[in-house]
């Protein structure tokens, strides 16, 4: 009988350092879409309640320990990093979404000028602070990018898409290297 052995999304790809950008595959932990089917504010006060952080407005995320809930869409979020409490059934569909995503952390110094190579949002820090968050494209690729630090940033893809992701941010990397040599 076969041995089934768990797999990351990006296995053995990462981490890759070219430069001054290095690429890492994030452990989210539990990722579960919240989408409010109700009022958005209780939902939110909701939310607070049982995670201590409200359900976030357009482009913007929170964190509060170990949990970050992004912006996902309209009346949409993802919670990272800690099990959904059951109390958020009452105001939003809590849907189990922690295989179905690859995350990878972008950080140092040249992360900016990767980005943006292949994304078509303006994510320089002084428009996109610390928190913020975008659906957009990464290459051809539907993506979530948020700025978790200055030189920083968490991008999701869907999982099927993390060889194609991981490639296009080392072509850029190595492009940036290739500029400045």
């Amino acid at each position: 009988m076969a041995e089934l052995k768990a797999r990351t999304a990006c296995g053995d790809a990462l981490p890759i350092v070219i430069g001054a950008a290095q690429l890492t595959e994030l452990d989210l932990g539990p990722v579960t879409s919240v989408t409010a089917w109700g009022s958005q504010q209780e939902l939110s006060a909701a939310m607070k309640a049982a995670h201590g952080m409200a359900f976030p407005k357009p482009n913007r995320s929170g964190s509060k320990n170990a949990a970050r809930c992004i912006w996902f869409g309209r009346n949409q979020a993802l919670l990272i990093g800690a099990a959904a409490d059951a109390s958020l059934g009452e105001h939003a569909a809590i849907v189990d979404q922690s295989d179905a995503w690859c995350a990878v952390s972008l950080s140092g110094e040249a992360t900016e000028a990767v980005l943006a190579r292949l994304v078509p949002v303006d994510i320089r820090r002084a428009e996109f602070k610390r928190g913020h968050t975008v659906r957009t494209q990464v290459g051809h690729m539907p993506a979530s990018i948020t700025r978790t630090g200055p030189d920083s940033f968490m991008i999701l893809v869907f999982r099927s898409m993390a060889t194609t992701l991981i490639h296009e941010l080392k072509q850029a990397m190595q492009s940036i290297v290739a500029r400045r040599a």
